[in-house]
């Protein structure tokens, strides 16, 4: 098993800037990617970044060049920067973690955080 804790939400004005961390224990040789999600209300959970153990990374569209995710793979931590965020950030922010890339990044990873409530007001 693996457990991952976030940490680092909070509520931000719009244009604001916070930074999520992403703990991981546990079984840590079953981390190869790591990734963000989101959740709104009313909305489905999305897919906001991933990062490999290599350091190769992926982002949505809603994320690209606005966040920046990066690991410290001897800590078995990950962040998330969100910059200039908006309102439509407002969610839930999971992480996630897992062996499949692929997997990660279309739902289904191995392993979910609890999730860190990030607030957005305009």
């Amino acid at each position: 098993q693996v457990q991952l804790v976030e940490s680092g939400g909070g509520l931000v004005q719009a244009g604001g800037s916070l930074r999520l961390s992403c703990a991981a224990s546990g079984r840590t040789l079953s981390i190869y990617v790591m990734g963000w999600f989101r959740q709104a209300p009313g909305k489905e959970r999305e897919f906001v970044a991933a990062i490999s153990w290599s350091g190769a990374s992926t982002y949505a569209d809603s994320a690209q060049g606005r966040f920046t995710i990066s690991r410290e793979n001897a800590k078995n931590t990950m962040f998330l920067q969100m910059n200039s965020l908006k309102p439509d950030d407002t969610a839930v922010y999971y992480c996630a973690t897992g062996l499949d890339y692929r997997r990660l990044t279309a739902g289904i990873p191995d392993y979910w955080g609890q999730g860190t409530q990030v607030t957005v007001s305009s």
